[in-house]
């Protein structure tokens, strides 16, 4: 695994997560039970939880970066 761990993603921060050649770019908002965070993603400004970006697994390219 690539970048980040979820344990280093804080409030506030933006990240990049790709995963199976998807890439999502997300804003942090709220730190929820362990290893899981509510988003909102940048792009629709939707909100999800991290859980349902990685709920069918890692893929090879599976990578968190920090954005600014």
């Amino acid at each position: 695994m690539k970048g980040l761990s979820f344990n280093a993603m804080r409030v506030g921060l933006k990240y990049r997560l790709i995963n199976f050649g998807d890439v999502y770019e997300f804003e942090v908002i709220k730190s929820l039970e362990s290893d899981n965070f509510k988003l909102k993603d940048l792009t629709t400004l939707e909100t999800y939880q991290l859980h349902d970006l990685v709920a069918f697994g890692r893929g090879k390219d599976f990578e968190i970066r920090e954005i600014h």
